[in-house]
């Protein structure tokens, strides 16, 4: 009714990330960017304003609008074992007898844990981002190994 977005979170910090005040650039490019003008969770539901949208018919043409902070990875505070989803994608993925499996063209954010989608041959393979099939992943080499993958297909 007041212009204001509900955002599916995505990050591991919300509160930095919408601000009030900051900007955020957005997929497709041409929604934005937006400066957040009011920011705050109602019943576990983040719920985003943004300068020149002030009524829900403004609002309803950023329905399914990726929102993108504006991160660099390589300066990020991020730990060897976390990165940012930005490092993985274009990613090889490789088996532990190193058969290539393709590349990393998308990470799906499922209710039960996090998706990779794989181009291989032409398809897509999903592959459960979780420790048992994706042990190691080496954002330096743009490497991901992982295992089972023959159970999965």
């Amino acid at each position: 009714m007041r212009g204001e977005a509900t955002i599916e979170v995505r990050t591991d910090d919300p509160d930095s990330r919408f601000a009030i005040g900051n900007v955020l650039h957005t997929e497709p490019e041409n929604k934005g960017p937006l400066k957040i003008s009011n920011s705050h969770f109602h019943n576990g539901i983040l719920l985003l304003s943004f300068e020149g949208f002030s009524d829900r018919n403004a609002i309803e043409g950023l329905r399914n609008v990726l929102l993108l902070a504006d991160v660099n990875p390589e300066e990020a505070n991020i730990s060897d074992d976390a990165f940012h989803i930005s490092q993985i994608i274009g990613c090889e993925v490789r088996d532990t007898s190193e058969k290539n499996w393709g590349v990393v063209t998308d990470v799906l954010n499922l209710p039960a844990q996090d998706t990779l989608v794989i181009e291989f041959e032409g398809r897509e393979i999903l592959v459960p981002f979780v420790r048992a099939f994706v042990p190691t992943v080496d954002v330096k080499k743009k490497v991901i190994l992982v295992q089972g993958m023959e159970g999965l297909l």
